[in-house]
């Protein structure tokens, strides 16, 4: 019976991240610290187009445009969203290399291999 050793930890446990590493994964780590840009990355992330439209994002939330529009600033600025003007409106998808950081700092790197 070969029992290999199976990789258990999240990355942030497996080894000291870089202080560069930190840093960047801090930037991620406060951009989606809020209730308000965590909602709206998963609004857009949920989304069935798998965009969009900043009209479709405010009506949720009691606040006023400019507030929403700086919320996704820091959601854009720190990489996890992008967007485009067309026309009038932005519409917003997820950047899904960055967004998988996040989930890759907290997840094992592998699962336990099927034992028979």
């Amino acid at each position: 019976m070969d029992v290999s050793p199976v990789a258990c930890c999240a990355p942030i446990a497996k080894q000291p991240l870089e202080e560069s590493e930190a840093v960047e994964l801090a930037a991620l780590l406060k951009a989606v610290a809020d209730p308000v840009r965590l909602r709206l990355l998963s609004m857009i992330g949920s989304h069935p187009d798998g965009e969009a439209c900043v009209c479709d994002l405010t009506g949720a939330f009691d606040l006023s445009a400019p507030t929403i529009s700086h919320h996704l600033k820091t959601l854009r600025n720190a990489g996890l969203i992008d967007g485009e003007r067309r026309g009038t409106w932005v519409y917003y998808w997820i950047v899904p290399a960055q967004v998988a950081r996040l989930g890759e700092l907290f997840s094992p790197l592998a699962e336990p291999a099927a034992t028979t």
